[in-house]
């Protein structure tokens, strides 16, 4: 079995597990990293997801899929968080991240830099667009000059072609008290 029908059915099994449970599944990824095949599932859920909930997800998707066996590798199942800096992939990722500070990385440099920081404000099938707060390329210029505020950084939205950006995921963003 393919790689992509391995978490596409995996997806499928999860379904009632993740709408029973109040969670928000993030992402199922089917890979090999050394000799060894892993079964990764990323949940999530309002006001963060705990070790007991990736325990009972786990526990329940293990019985599901020791009835359907369908992997033929011996593989090891990991649930957990997506993590605070956590890749954004699909729409539903984009969709959910409306107003969230992201980082993106480009494959060829756009608007003087090949990373920008800013809040999603818009995407759609071909592009993705950032209200810049920050951009490495930005902080890099202003080392040796005087630093811009962050008024000015906020002032500037900015349009990526989705093609073009090799990577995006969260920024860590530290709350205030």
């Amino acid at each position: 079995m393919k790689r992509q029908d391995i978490e596409q059915r995996t997806r499928e099994l999860l379904q009632d597990i993740i709408e029973s449970g109040g969670y928000d599944l993030w992402d199922v990824e089917y890979v090999k990293e050394g000799s060894e095949y892993y079964l990764r599932v990323y949940a999530d859920k309002e006001g963060g997801i705990m070790i007991d909930d990736c325990v009972e997800i786990s526990r329940a998707l293990e019985e599901k899929l020791d009835v359907e066996d369908f992997i033929e590798d011996e593989y090891i199942l990991e649930v957990s968080s997506p993590g605070l800096t956590r890749k954004l992939k699909k729409d539903s990722d984009y969709e959910r991240s409306i107003g969230k500070l992201l980082h993106i990385k480009l494959f060829k440099a756009e608007n003087g830099a090949k990373e920008h920081i800013g809040r999603l404000k818009a995407f759609d099938e071909d592009t993705l667009t950032l209200s810049l707060e920050d951009s490495v390329n930005q902080k890099n210029k202003s080392k040796n000059k005087s630093k811009k505020t962050a008024t000015e950084l906020d002032t500037e939205s900015v349009t990526f072609k989705r093609d073009n950006i090799s990577s995006a995921r969260y920024e860590y963003e530290e709350k205030g008290i």
